[in-house]
């Protein structure tokens, strides 16, 4: 902070900092502020010239100067602005020097009103070129000019009208419609925001047309011109060319190319513009004007000139010390070049009166040689030439000061790896201190790669890295001391989309999701921006942002545009874009048109609906027939998406209705308004019917059939057909008969199976169709009355055979020859004990064959077969049967192979005969090899087995080890698919041998070589899972033995000498292991069970168990109470000896599900002993269906005493006994079966029943 203050306080000469433009044209109604700021040490003073003299501000009362500032302020109320107009000039000075700013040029904006005129009415020929002439006032600055109607409304331009440069309005050609008395010129003045109003041209256009002609160019004139620009500004060229028709304009440039990314084209072609123009554009330019009857051309040639203008920047400030040597450079170009004149202190240097020897003045630089102090100025360098000039200030300060870096101290530089790193380091001093830098204490300055100082003392690294993060520390050095400053750098990972959104295509009223997933640096913050074209998203709750995506639903129209993702860290940031847009099914068609009306053709026109953004691929047109098929519509045409109007085919006799619908990749739009009814008058027929065959259905009929025609293909009213017929090759006339319109017509007392000739021919009541052409058919088919002769089979193979035949003669076949069919059966198997097989098989040969195969025969078998001859009517006779034998072939796959006796080095191998043996059997043959626990297979050993065998028993096998097994068997022909089957024998000390057969058989079992458990399961229980188990071993202590799931730590519950026990307390939702355990005798080790997977379910909150509910519990009390209090009412009767009211209606009542107690034992209904024994409405009889006799009946109060059979009644009927401590429940008494004589309670029954039934 120091350093800066410091250097603040140091003597500067002054700099202009700001001014007002050279060319500064004021609104008159507003203050005149002339700009004028500048800065030094000390604050420089400022004074004014206008018109090259002394503008005494003192003397102008109108006129301030801001405080601190050379600017001006001009008070114009009760001025007017043009007393002020003028050039002016603004000097700062202070004691070191002198500063001028250019020259402002004040001029007052004007905006003249238009000169009243009468403009007479303008009439010409249709066909001619016409301009409207504008000349508006001399305005400062010029207006901007547009024409418009009384309405206001800008008046339509295109390539045949259109405005000028100048202003003028242009017609290359007059039609009809151009005729209107409101042509009306404005002129906006933009300083003054006023509009003038030129007085209304009246044109009226007057027929005859002219004749067409080639084009003329309106303007330029001639047949070429010249034009003037200066670099940097807008080149504008203008061609306006007449003709009938309108010609086009078009641009080149003669001997090279347009720059086109800096060339446009306005006013439809007929202005070419180019922006910042260079030297480069200099040349000779065509424009090109062509109608249908030729061409005109015009050659424009265009100089380019150049105001001053610096070539490597104004010249920069000198800070000199004592005594050193500098130069003041003014580098400038132009064309013509500009000349160069250098000032000090505002005074041309030729006339300053302080020559100094130090000084040289050398065409557009000044060398200072060994200043000395107090030379500090302000020198000036004015560049100019005819089109303009420059002036720049720039001192010569001479100091003597030590160096000092204005950078912050200790200041963190971030910056993203792979990108440029600049630290700076600005100092100050005189002489010009000289600057190094160092990293992380180092001695070794920075220079060269991957460094690069500058000239201001800045370092970078082009390409920053992670390795180049770290201390960094800038020495500034001059003769008068030295200064350090630190600074640091830290290198930070980019930030990258790494999945752009992509362009979608999405339909109207869907959703769309954009993509953006991005890694940044962790330690840098950052925020996620969408943007919609550029602009914020819309405030709308259908858009939805996540962290990586955003969703819109519903789209809209409103919705297309290009979205853009941009991921921000405080250092850098990247985006990407992708467009979205919003399609939908084409609105339909409009304004549906009939024209160019005939009596077979229309032609349709419409107008296309909207495309919805997805472009109309073709037209559906489609017709109503309201005469022949009201309210259906029929495809018609189709027309090219591109197309507006067709022309449609028509039949007669139809009353038309038109539709047109438009169809893009989304889909068809709604049909369009259908069209006005168009009917065509009747006529004969166009066509006959199509589709004319004959056939019979009888041996001796014909039957005429075609496809009739539709409605509109009739052409008139009253359709019919007429139908003809003869036979073929016999010079007979044609028989005919006219039918109504149906589709067919039978002819009967025909030969059987005759050739015909056949025609149909439509009628309607305006004449007959055209001479129908002649079709052919025969009459109806017969059986076949011969068959094949020659009948012969050659055996192939065993499974093959070729049969051979002669052909039936066609006359015999009494029909359409459709084929041949095979018959064959299998009599009998040469090696089988088995009866004759007569289910026959058949091959079909469509078609004339004479000859084919038969596939798929059994080996050595007696077969039989014939061939018949069949039509469309049916089979024939069958040739005489022809016997053949097939050959042995090999057997099919042995019928079953197991393994069985394991033991310690063996195994025994069953079998069974194939199935299909194909021949006599001479034998098997096994083999078998060992497998390693990689599966791969050692030696093979091969064993050759009788034909009678069907098991074996292998010896010597090696413990423990897995063997593959591969059985066939054998026919003189040879051996037949073989059957695999593995085995593993696992023997081990007091351990079971466990034999596993492996593909096809899957099976696992246990030989009983030792004690074992069987049967370990578990099912869920109230309290926890029941373990159950059997065990066939000596008596042993036993227990469980459990753990969780990948644990390793056993728990014991131990079950004394039951199978079965409860695992309480185990965590719901778990998974458990759980075994059995007996620990073995002596020293033994314990047997242990294979292991079982107990899964523990996890409570669900909201299932409710019904017992426990309140309500639930409350009405089961309620229920057990009635039935008490109706057992002790029955007590009550009986020792009282009475009847229950009930009773003495019981005989008359005949509902069978009315079951009242009876009387004699308290019992209810359902459990009598007598015939008609019928259960209890709603309640559940016992499993096997029988009834229910007293020894067995649940709800009997015998039981109810000590001991069961201690319970008695008085002789009155009254209960002598006690109720038992003893109840058990009714599953408990089924068990026990009719010798129970033990009861459950009445109200235990009931609640069991309740609980049963809920």
């Amino acid at each position: 902070v120091f350093s800066v203050v410091a250097i603040f306080m140091m003597p500067q000469p002054p700099t202009i900092t700001l001014q007002s433009p050279k060319d500064y044209i004021v609104d008159p109604r507003e203050n005149i502020v002339i700009q004028c700021e500048a800065k030094g040490k000390p604050h420089p003073r400022f004074s004014w010239t206008r018109n090259g003299t002394h503008f005494d501000i003192d003397q102008e009362p109108k006129v301030t100067m801001r405080h601190n500032s050379g600017t001006l302020v001009v008070d114009i109320s009760g001025e007017k602005a043009e007393n002020y107009e003028g050039v002016f000039q603004c000097t700062a000075r202070n004691e070191h020097g002198t500063a001028l700013s250019h020259n402002i040029a004040i001029r007052q904006s004007r905006s003249p009103l238009w000169s009243k005129e009468k403009i007479d009415p303008i009439v010409v020929q249709e066909g001619v070129s016409l301009v409207l002439q504008c000349q508006p006032p001399v305005g400062l600055p010029p207006p901007v000019i547009f024409w418009m109607d009384n309405n206001f409304q800008r008046l339509p331009q295109n390539s045949r009208v259109s405005q000028a440069l100048n202003g003028d309005l242009y017609f290359s050609n007059v039609r009809k419609e151009d005729t209107r008395s409101d042509y009306i010129c404005y002129a906006r003045f933009p300083h003054t925001q006023t509009i003038q109003q030129k007085q209304p041209i009246t044109v009226k256009v007057l027929n005859p047309p002219a004749d067409d002609r080639k084009p003329t160019f309106l303007i330029p004139s001639g047949a070429s011109s010249t034009q003037l620009v200066l670099r940097g500004q807008v080149l504008e060229l203008e061609c306006i060319a007449e003709g009938l028709p309108t010609p086009q304009v078009s641009w080149t440039k003669v001997g090279g190319d347009l720059p086109t990314k800096r060339t446009s084209f306005l006013h439809h072609q007929k202005t070419m513009s180019i922006v910042n123009v260079s030297e480069s554009d200099a040349g000779e330019y065509r424009c090109s004007a062509k109608n249908q009857l030729g061409s005109a051309h015009h050659n424009i040639r265009v100089t380019v000139r150049a105001a001053p203008y610096w070539i490597s920047g104004p010249p920069r400030n000198l800070v000199l010390a004592p005594r050193e040597t500098g130069v003041l450079t003014c580098r400038a170009s132009g064309t013509p070049k500009p000349s160069i004149a250098w000032s000090m202190n505002g005074i041309p240097v030729e006339n300053s009166i302080d020559d100094d020897p130090s000084r040289r003045v050398e065409d557009d630089s000044v060398i200072f040689t060994e200043v000395q102090p107090g030379a500090s100025a302000v020198y000036q360098c004015n560049v100019s030439n005819e089109y303009g000039y420059l002036l720049a200030n720039a001192f010569v300060n001479v100091l003597s000061e030590p160096p000092r870096v204005l950078t912050q101290a200790e200041k963190v530089y971030q910056v993203i790896r792979h990108h440029r790193a600049l630290m700076d380091c600005a100092s100050f001093g005189s002489p010009i201190p000289k600057i190094t830098w160092f990293k992380d204490g180092s001695s070794s300055t920075l220079d060269g790669e991957p460094y690069v100082i500058h000239d201001n003392g800045t370092l970078e690294l082009h390409v920053a890295q992670a390795l180049y993060s770290g201390k960094y520390t800038c020495v500034a050095r001059n003769s008068l001391g030295t200064y350090e400053n630190h600074v640091y750098l830290e290198v930070k990972d980019p930030t990258r989309i790494m999945r752009q959104p992509e362009y979608k295509v999405v339909q109207r009223g869907m959703s769309a999701v954009f993509e953006c997933k991005v890694t940044h640096d962790p330690s840098l913050l950052p925020t996620m921006t969408w943007l919609k074209d550029n602009d914020e998203l819309p405030d709308d709750e259908r858009f939805i942002v996540d962290s990586d995506t955003l969703t819109i639903a519903e789209v809209t129209e409103g919705d297309e545009g290009v979205y853009t993702c941009i991921m921000n860290t405080t250092l850098d940031h990247d985006s990407a874009s992708a467009e979205l847009s919003v399609v939908e099914r084409p609105d339909p068609p409009t304004d549906l048109e009939l024209t160019d009306k005939k009596e077979r053709s229309v032609q349709l026109t419409w107008t296309p609906g909207d495309e919805n953004n997805s472009p109309i691929e073709k037209f559906l047109i489609q017709y109503e027939d309201s005469l022949h098929h009201r309210g259906h519509w029929h495809n018609l045409t189709e027309a090219a998406g591109t197309r507006t109007t067709a022309n449609l085919p028509l039949s007669p006799y139809a009353h038309y209705t038109f539709r047109v619908l438009a169809l893009n990749t989304v889909g068809l739009s709604r049909p369009s308004a259908p069209s006005r009814m168009y009917k065509t008058e009747a006529a004969s027929p166009d066509e006959n019917p199509t589709g004319v065959h004959g056939s019979g259905t009888e041996h001796n009929n014909l039957v005429i059939s075609w496809k009739p025609l539709k409605g509109i293909q009739a052409n008139g009213p009253m359709l019919k057909y007429k139908v003809m017929w003869r036979l073929k090759d016999v010079d007979t006339d044609w028989t005919s008969v006219v039918v109504a319109n149906v589709s067919k017509f039978v002819v009967s007392g025909t030969p059987t199976f005759s050739p015909y000739e056949l025609k149909v021919q439509a009628l309607n009541k305006h004449g007959s169709g055209p001479e129908p052409a002649v079709a052919r058919g025969h009459s109806g088919e017969d059986l076949p009355v011969a068959a094949p002769d020659n009948t012969q089979v050659l055996v192939l193979n065993s499974t093959l055979v070729e049969v051979h035949w002669d052909p039936v003669s066609l006359k015999s076949i009494r029909g359409h020859l459709r084929g041949y069919k095979v018959y064959y059966w299998r009599e009998l198997s040469l090696h089988k004990h088995n009866p004759r097989h007569v289910e026959k098989q058949i091959l079909d040969f469509s078609g004339n064959h004479t000859h084919g195969m038969v596939p798929g025969l059994k080996p050595s078998s007696h077969y039989s077969l014939n061939v018949r001859v069949y039509n469309g009517k049916g089979e024939g006779p069958p040739s005489p049967s022809q016997m053949f034998e097939t050959p042995e072939g090999v057997p099919g796959i042995p019928s079953f192979l197991t393994v069985s006796d394991p033991g310690l080095d063996s195994l025994t191998l069953e079998w069974g005969p194939p199935k299909d043996q194909n021949g006599r059997l001479t034998g098997y043959t096994l083999t078998y090899q060992p497998v390693n626990s990689s599966n791969e297979p050692g030696p093979a050993k091969e064993l050759s087995l009788g034909p009678n065998e069907t098991n074996v028993t292998l010896p010597h096998l090696k413990y423990s080890t897995r063997y593959k097994f591969y059985l066939s068997a054998k026919t003189a022909k040879g051996a037949g698919p073989a059957i695999p089957q593995e085995a593993v024998t696992i023997m081990d000390e007091g351990k079971p041998a466990l034999l596993c057969l492996f593909p096809p058989l899957f099976v696992c079992t246990v030989a009983s070589v030792a004690p074992s458990f069987g049967n370990v399961s578990s099912v869920p229980g109230v309290e926890g899972p029941v373990i159950s188990w059997e065990y066939s071993g000596p008596e042993r202590k036993v227990y469980l033995e459990y753990e969780e799931d990948e644990k390793v730590v056993w728990q014991k519950e131990y079950v004394n000498d039951s199978q079965g026990v409860v695992l309480r307390g185990l965590k719901e939702g778990l998974v458990y292991r759980v075994r059995v355990v007996a620990e073995g005798l002596d020293d033994q080790s314990p047997h242990r069970s294979e292991e079982i997977v107990v899964t523990v379910p996890a409570m669900t909150s909201r299932q409710v168990d019904i017992a426990t509910q309140g309500w639930f519990i409350g009405l089961m009390c309620a229920i057990a109470l009635l039935i008490l209090i109706l057992l002790i009412i029955c007590f009550i009767q009986r020792n009282k000896g009475g009847k229950y009211p009930v009773k003495e209606k019981e005989d008359a009542h005949t509902d069978p599900e009315f079951q009242p107690m009876k009387d004699d034992d308290c019992t209810f209904g359902e459990y009598s002993d007598s015939e008609d024994q019928k259960p209890l409405k709603g309640s559940r009889t016992p499993s096997s269906g029988r009834t229910v006799k007293r020894g067995d009946s649940d709800d009997s109060l015998v039981d109810y005493s000590e001991g069961g059979g201690d319970g008695q009644f008085n002789e009155d009927g009254s209960f002598i006994g006690q109720y038992s401590g003893k109840s058990i429940g009714r599953d408990t008494v089924q068990g026990e079966g009719p010798e129970s004589s033990e009861a459950p309670s009445p109200i235990t029954t009931a609640m069991n029943s309740l609980n049963s039934f809920v």
